[in-house]
């Protein structure tokens, strides 16, 4: 439907509340519904998907190079979109090595992930690192959104001391940097991301939170009379773009309700701290998270995110799927069959959520395509074969819209993982001459 009248603003603001509610991208909002489709089509995206202590590799590596390659089993929960991603090989994060600093592998690869930089060894408030990938992509395109950037995890971090043999805390509990020494922290409450993104709660204390969860039932509500008060301005599609959208809302809303009330139901916990309000079910909960994520895409809120599915040193384990043993201890395999066979299943896990959001991206439409058409999603881990420590040859691949998918890359051995990174940033539109160890771009990028 052609709309000709003013155009209406993107964000409602929700009376005595301070809640800004940004809605998806509606033909209602252009001049006309074809500028609509190309401020869709200019939007640009970047996911970053971490999953915690190294990749099985033997499991992870496709055989063979190039073209329709035979997917290996870590890799087939991506079947449905293996033209929508790329496999890369011999991408190395050589400043993660000890280079003279001794143990602490896990505290350098983490902290090094997408600052490509050799962090400085240390357990106190001198933390070295650099600016990351994702803050470089934040600072250009926060001035188009609400938000710059989120960073959202599965797992709490540890506040004080060392995390891994002298290297401080700071360095596993996130992969954000926003310069050389402050690290971003990680939410992993679903509730605090929903009022991040919804609510204006971040000053409130949790029983103050309590209470204003008390005076408003649903923030649903307030958008529930606003959206019907622009239905008579949309045609057919706005309307229902904005029905899927409020349901999305409303769903997610619901299911963390549900869980701060004690509806989930109960099952054996994994060897972690669990914090308060989060599902019980590890896919619950990593599902719940990767759907804020998307809504927060889907309603433009901000173009960057970042998504730990868990810390390095992860101690968790996965008894939903017959592996009870802690993580981290299990990837010191030492070539034992039958742990080789338990990491495999974690790695795939893992995998499967990466499937998830490409799942929830590719069937969120905006304009004539999906959100995932115009993202790119960077997964893996900042270890190889974890056995060893291997910080070359890392597990990495790309998927979205904005790039040619069903390959399996071999860049030159020892490549420059940040020489990824800047050959995304190119495609994403973001300035930027290097970051941490690059040696240029990647020329197999586009190959």
């Amino acid at each position: 439907m052609m709309i000709t009248k003013k155009a209406m603003g993107r964000r409602t603001m929700l009376s005595g509340m301070g809640t800004v509610m940004a809605l998806p991208l509606l033909e209602a909002m252009s001049s006309s519904a074809g500028a609509a489709e190309v401020a869709a089509a200019s939007r640009k995206r970047l996911q970053v998907i971490y999953t915690p202590n190294g990749m099985m590799m033997e499991n992870w590596t496709p055989k063979t190079a190039g073209e329709g390659y035979e997917l290996s089993p870590i890799l087939k929960p991506l079947e449905p979109y293996r033209n929508k991603f790329a496999v890369f090989s011999n991408l190395s994060h050589v400043q993660a090595e000890a280079l003279g600093d001794g143990a602490g592998d896990h505290g350098r690869c983490c902290g090094g992930y997408l600052t490509a930089t050799h962090v400085k060894k240390t357990e106190g408030a001198d933390i070295t690192a650099g600016v990351s990938m994702d803050q470089v992509v934040a600072k250009q395109f926060g001035e188009k959104t609400q938000i710059p950037s989120i960073e959202v995890g599965l797992e709490p971090p540890s506040l004080v001391g060392s995390c891994d043999s002298g290297y401080s805390c700071a360095y596993t509990n996130t992969l954000s940097w926003a310069n050389a020494s402050t690290p971003l922290p990680v939410t992993i409450n679903p509730r605090e991301v929903f009022e991040r993104l919804f609510g204006d709660g971040d000053s409130l204390d949790a029983k103050s939170r309590l209470a204003q969860l008390r005076r408003q039932a649903s923030i649903l509500d307030f958008v529930a009379q606003d959206a019907k008060r622009l239905y008579g301005k949309m045609g057919a599609s706005d309307k229902h773009k904005l029905d899927e959208y409020l349901t999305s809302v409303r769903d997610i809303e619901k299911r963390i309700q549900k869980v701060e009330q004690g509806g989930a139901e109960a099952t054996v916990l994994p060897a972690y701290a669990r914090p308060s309000g989060v599902p019980d079910k590890f896919e619950d909960y990593s599902h719940m998270m990767i759907d804020l994520q998307v809504l927060a895409m889907q309603a433009d809120i901000t173009r960057v995110s970042s998504f730990m599915v868990g810390r390095e040193v992860s101690g968790r384990s996965y008894p939903e799927i017959g592996v009870p043993d802690a993580h981290h201890p299990l990837s010191h395999h030492g070539h034992d069959p039958e742990k080789i066979a338990k990491l495999t299943k974690i790695n795939t896990l893992h995998m499967e959520q990466v499937a998830y959001y490409l799942k929830r991206m590719s069937e969120t439409r905006e304009g004539e395509g999906s959100l995932l058409d115009t993202t790119l999603v960077m997964a893996g881990a900042s270890l190889a074969d974890p056995n060893n420590h291997d910080h070359r040859g890392l597990p990495v691949i790309v998927a979205g819209g904005l790039m040619k998918g069903n390959r399996h890359v071999i860049a030159p051995k020892d490549t420059p993982m940040a020489n990824l990174m800047l050959s995304m940033m190119d495609t994403l539109g973001v300035n930027c001459h290097s970051i941490g160890d690059s040696s240029g771009r990647l020329s197999t990028y586009s190959a």
